[in-house]
């Protein structure tokens, strides 16, 4: 077997491993033996030498990334087993094959036991984007693991890390050179630039995994999107950061009166549009803005019987939840200010550093601040193609709320 270089905890620094929790914390660290350096596979011991875990050394306070808990050889074996592993999952999904659904993710990190991977895809197109230096040095096996998988399905491979991994002096790129200090390049690790066009549920979408967001469409709301067409009918209907328009889409369908989609970014704007007309969708009931939606909120005197409010994260990291929460409480109140009697409103958090309660507890500040009571209808997370581990509880990152608002 590989001997890999070893991390040695400090005593008692061993219980969240042994419950299979996937990250090491560089506090537990008492020493390392062999080149434990960022991008390498290293074997983590106890101080009495017990075997716990292996996975990628990285730099910051997660200091280990774990993908497995036996002791055996890191190979491109042991790789393609996980991947399909995570491609049988979305078979009993029912999204393998589908052809009403052509989009879904295929590798959700610690929720696949794959920690700083994610593969989606879209319609013939994967799409990888890594969050880990160990995850990006295996890029050339993931590729021909995905050609074996998927076959002649499989049209292309777009690599969209370059905002979530970076190179130091000592990690080597794909093709084994030293890079000082940089981010790597987003582009095409198989294949040449294609137009994206899947299908959700039946409805069809243009997806811009190049300059659109994350890695371009938000395939983790296809679920919560439903709820937006079944309560939208006969409804007035407020798509804020609406992005590339989905939920607009879904409302319509539902029989909306009106949608009114509102995104700070003009791009958004115009992808909403094309994404409304691939639907063949009357442009009669819809209305586009580009604006700041906190201050549209603040500034604007319609009012509306539903509200979707899906802002970006308002914290990614642990030290800045207070200012997050705030700005939870300050949106959902002047969306609350928006709604009708009776009203609903389907908000989310995809902030991984709010807690489900965190989020309740700041909407129910929004609902005093703004004098409105409220009903709970529906609890909403990530789609199942998003699955998190039981011994992973951070991996249920967004959170949603349906309310009726008196």
């Amino acid at each position: 077997m590989v001997r890999y270089p070893k991390v040695i905890l400090k005593k008692g620094k061993e219980a969240s491993l042994k419950r299979f929790h996937p990250w090491l914390f560089s506090g537990a660290i008492e020493r390392t033996i062999g080149s434990c350096v960022p991008g390498n596979i290293v074997e983590i011991y106890s101080i009495s030498h017990e075997y716990l875990a292996t996975g990628h050394f990285q730099e910051g306070s997660i200091a280990v990334k774990l993908f497995t808990f036996q002791q055996q050889e890191i190979n491109y074996l042991f790789w393609k087993e996980k991947i399909e592993k995570a491609y049988r999952l979305r078979t009993v999904l029912g999204l393998i094959p589908s052809t009403s659904t052509t989009a879904y993710r295929l590798v959700f990190t610690e929720g696949d036991d794959l920690p700083g991977l994610i593969i989606d895809w879209y319609n013939g197109v994967a799409v990888i984007q890594t969050h880990s230096l160990g995850m990006h040095q295996i890029k050339p096996d993931l590729v021909n693991i995905l050609k074996e998988i998927y076959g002649e399905s499989l049209k292309a491979v777009y690599d969209k890390s370059s905002e979530t991994t970076l190179l130091t002096d000592a990690s080597p790129n794909v093709n084994g050179e030293g890079i000082s200090g940089n981010r790597i390049r987003d582009g095409y690790l198989l294949g040449s630039p294609q137009k994206g066009i899947i299908t959700e549920t039946g409805h069809t979408f243009a997806v811009d995994w190049e300059r659109g967001q994350k890695t371009g469409f938000f395939l983790d709301q296809r679920g919560n999107r439903m709820f937006a067409q079944f309560y939208a009918k006969d409804k007035n209907v407020l798509n804020a950061f609406c992005y590339s328009g989905a939920f607009s889409v879904y409302a319509l369908r539902g029989g909306a009166a009106s949608v009114h989609s509102v995104d700070s970014s003009k791009q958004a704007i115009e992808w909403t549009k094309e994404n409304l007309a691939l639907n063949g969708i009357d442009e009669t009931r819809h209305q586009s803005t580009v604006a700041d939606v906190k201050r549209y909120l603040v500034q604007s005197a319609a009012m509306y019987d539903m509200i979707i409010l899906d802002p970006p994260a308002f914290a990614k990291h642990h030290n800045i939840t207070h200012n997050a929460l705030q700005a939870y409480i300050h949106i959902n109140s002047e969306a609350m200010k928006k709604l009708t009697p009776g009203g609903i409103l389907m908000t989310y958090s995809c902030s991984q550093a709010i807690s489900r309660e965190m989020f309740r507890s700041a909407v129910q500040a929004a609902a005093l601040e703004a004098g409105r009571k409220a009903r709970v209808l529906h609890h909403l997370s990530q789609g199942p193609d998003h699955p998190v581990s039981i011994f992973h509880p951070e991996g249920e990152y967004l959170k949603g709320l349906i309310l009726q608002i008196d």
